[in-house]
């Protein structure tokens, strides 16, 4: 399942693929595998990536795991 909200508030914040990876620790490749649901999301890097858009986890993510 695709990420849908998170690459949104990504493209709409200006950020690569590679600036989110950074900030949350992760290499580039396992953020896309993340945000194209290639990769499970652990709810510690869903807390990680909402506090890089000042959001909670539901905000972020609640549309596309419902």
């Amino acid at each position: 399942m695709k990420l849908k909200n998170l690459k949104a508030l990504r493209l709409a914040e200006g950020l690569t693929g590679g600036d989110i990876a950074k900030r949350v620790g992760i290499c580039k490749s396992f953020y896309h595998q993340i945000e194209n649901g290639q990769k499970r999301l652990s709810y510690e890097m869903a807390i990680k990536l909402a506090l890089i858009f000042k959001k909670k986890p539901d905000e972020v993510f609640y549309d596309d795991l419902a």
